[in-house]
């Protein structure tokens, strides 16, 4: 009994708060939050509209390009210009820049890669832009760029006393050298790029052919995708970025974003445009869209890959994301004035960097994902008084997320853990974007993607052999899953899919 009557104040207390608290949201539901709710219904609405425009334009692009069988770089002869090339030896000379920081796990794999491209070897220069901290490292990087040049390949090993300017004042430092002078492309990876020994046959035929392309891109190819469920939900992201927008910009305004690697530029475009620049965080797509403005046509080869490595930590992948998603905000406010006065470009390319390019891809789309699809449709089931058009919060969202998924049919399955790793992101997306359009603390932060390379393999290998001798025990989670709860749920869902 004297429990009872000592718990009765406290039991009165909080049956006055949370009466308080409902008499107090059910008084500004109606006047204060429902009018703000449809207001933000409304601004939402109207950017998935936008979004879902974009995206159904970009599908009827790619389906006219696949049903007449007539992407832009099919029209180019590649055989008749290779035959051309090696009957008449005017072999261009080449360039080839390898940028790394502190790659201990990479540096062998792409060194290798570089120098072993099918090429007259005197004429073709790799050289390796060491930024590394680790001095013990660098002397490994020095000493493997050695081993090529007994081979006989011509490898250049270069380094600076800073980092001023990161990835971009390597790249620019870099060009600047006596010996490239006589060099008319230049062919960039980054330190976990893996080309083919015919990359530079079928890349540079199409810069000797046609003197206007500034650009030739090729696609991704992932070797660590079947890592965890992680990896495989940056495939399927990726792989529309390439089978689409890369391929709709190429086939439409002979524009579109350089990757910062898998790419062969020419020399001269590169320098119309000013070179590199380290104003903001992305500056390979800076670097594409002064050249474009410049009046530079670029090619986007899809069949042409490049094995490449993707993030395999949380970590990893949230400061790339930030990069990739600040660095476009911040180069969009930057640069919108300077696309709108160009008078050496269309009406049409001007709108299609600017509202498209930008606009859509770069801002709209994040802050859809997340406003909309994380705040506002969750606040609207708390709020009777607001109804959701079935076409905005069903059907719009719908057809979004299928062209995207699409592009990945052997992740179709995986839809529905798509989506909520997406929303997740967003998040941070977001936030970086608004970073970047306000040019606030972090706008210009550099972390460089760490890479496991066969670091990754060998712990495969070690969780494969451990799984086959341990049967019935639950497997490792990913590598890196301590970086975030997040992650470590990925992994593990991935473990029974």
């Amino acid at each position: 009994m004297r429990n009872l009557v000592l718990q009765e104040p406290e039991a009165r207390v909080t049956n006055d708060v949370t009466s308080s608290l409902s008499y107090a949201w059910q008084c500004i539901r109606v006047p204060v939050i429902a009018p703000l709710l449809w207001f933000a219904i409304f601004v939402c609405a109207a950017m998935s509209i936008m979004l879902f425009i974009e995206r159904v334009y970009m599908a009827i692009i790619i389906i006219c390009v696949k049903v007449m069988r007539k992407k832009r770089y099919t029209k180019y002869k590649l055989d008749a210009m290779k035959e051309d090339l090696e009957l008449n030896k005017t072999y261009p000379k080449v360039l080839i820049q390898i940028p790394m920081y502190n790659e201990k796990e990479v540096y062998k794999l792409s060194i290798g890669a570089a120098c072993s491209i099918s090429w007259p070897s005197d004429r073709f220069i790799v050289q390796v832009l060491d930024d590394s901290t680790n001095e013990a490292l660098r002397v490994m990087v020095e000493l493997e760029c050695r081993k090529w040049t007994d081979k006989g390949v011509n490898v250049k090993y270069e380094t600076r006393n800073n980092r001023n300017g990161y990835k971009a004042g390597a790249l620019r430092e870099g060009l600047q050298k006596q010996y490239v002078e006589d060099c008319e492309f230049v062919a960039i990876f980054d330190a976990d790029f893996q080309p083919e020994e015919n990359f530079l046959w079928r890349t540079t035929p199409y810069l000797l052919e046609n003197p206007e392309l500034g650009l030739v891109q090729a696609r991704w190819k992932f070797v660590n995708a079947d890592e965890c469920l992680m990896t495989r939900l940056q495939e399927m992201s990726l792989d529309y970025h390439f089978s689409v927008e890369q391929e709709v910009g190429s086939s439409t305004c002979s524009f579109f974003g350089f990757n910062g690697t898998a790419g062969v530029w020419r020399i001269q475009a590169i320098n119309d445009a000013g070179g590199w620049k380290d104003r903001t965080t992305v500056e390979d797509m800076d670097l594409a869209v002064r050249a474009s403005l410049k009046g530079w046509k670029f090619l986007f080869v899809g069949d042409l890959s490049v094995k490449n490595e993707l993030p395999s930590t949380f970590k990893a992948y949230r400061y790339q994301q930030h990069r990739w998603s600040c660095g476009p905000a911040n180069l969009f406010r930057k640069m919108t004035k300077e696309i709108i006065l160009c008078e050496r470009v269309s009406t049409w390319k001007k709108f299609h960097v600017i509202y498209a390019f930008f606009f859509v891809r770069k801002i709209i789309a994040h802050w859809v994902t997340f406003f909309f699809y994380c705040v506002v449709i969750p606040l609207s089931v708390l709020v009777p008084e607001v109804a959701l058009p079935k076409p905005i919060a069903i059907y719009i969202p719908a057809t979004i997320t299928f062209l995207n998924a699409i592009c990945t049919p052997r992740s179709l399955h995986l839809v529905v853990f798509w989506i909520l790793f997406e929303n997740v992101m967003s998040l941070h997306r977001t936030k970086a974007a608004i970073i970047g359009l306000l040019e606030a603390n972090r706008v210009n932060e550099w972390v460089v993607t760490e890479k496991l390379g066969n670091l990754m393999k060998q712990k495969n290998a070690k969780a494969s052999k451990k799984s086959r001798s341990q049967i019935g025990e639950r497997p490792d989670p990913c590598i890196g899953a301590d970086n975030g709860d997040v992650y470590a749920t990925l992994c593990n869902l991935q473990s029974s899919i």
